[in-house]
């Protein structure tokens, strides 16, 4: 083979590579747009500590989609967070959602917890009622606050 020839090679190879990660990285980020095989909905959180765009979205343990977006509302002064979920799985629009947490030291999550109504939400709806993320520093601040300032009663 000629010099010419290998060097052509050699680029084309690195070009499908070069490809092939971008493409991995878009499809893993969620960044692209593909909605395949999903649909889009809404929640507002006051808190949305510990979770990112890419967090995973479950049910009963299942993961069943991917914050797509997290913004701050300047009217509300909450975080305002669009998600997908697989298609196949209809929501009662009396569902809840909240940021849970994987255990002391793991990661936070998203956990859809399905209602009863018999009305289902439509892509691109809200689910009103949620939860936002609970700090485990704060938490361990109320503890110890509060476990050595109880006073005696009189008797």
């Amino acid at each position: 083979m000629s010099e010419n020839k290998i060097e052509v090679l050699v680029g084309a190879v690195v070009l499908a590579v070069a490809a092939g990660f971008l493409a991995y990285m878009m499809n893993a980020t969620g960044i692209g747009g593909s909605t395949t095989g999903s649909y889009e909905l809404r929640a507002s959180f006051r808190s949305v500590e510990g979770i990112a765009v890419g967090t995973d979205v479950k049910m009963a343990g299942v993961k069943v989609g991917t914050i797509t977006s997290l913004a701050l509302n300047p009217q509300t002064f909450r975080a305002d967070a669009r998600f997908t979920v697989k298609d196949g799985i209809v929501l009662p629009d009396d569902s809840a959602i909240l940021i849970s947490s994987e255990g002391l030291l793991g990661g936070n999550y998203i956990e859809i917890v399905p209602g009863g109504s018999p009305v289902d939400l439509e892509p691109g709806e809200e689910i009103e009622d949620t939860q936002g993320s609970v700090s485990l520093i704060s938490l361990l601040m109320k503890f110890v606050s509060s476990s050595g300032s109880s006073e005696e009663t009189p008797q």
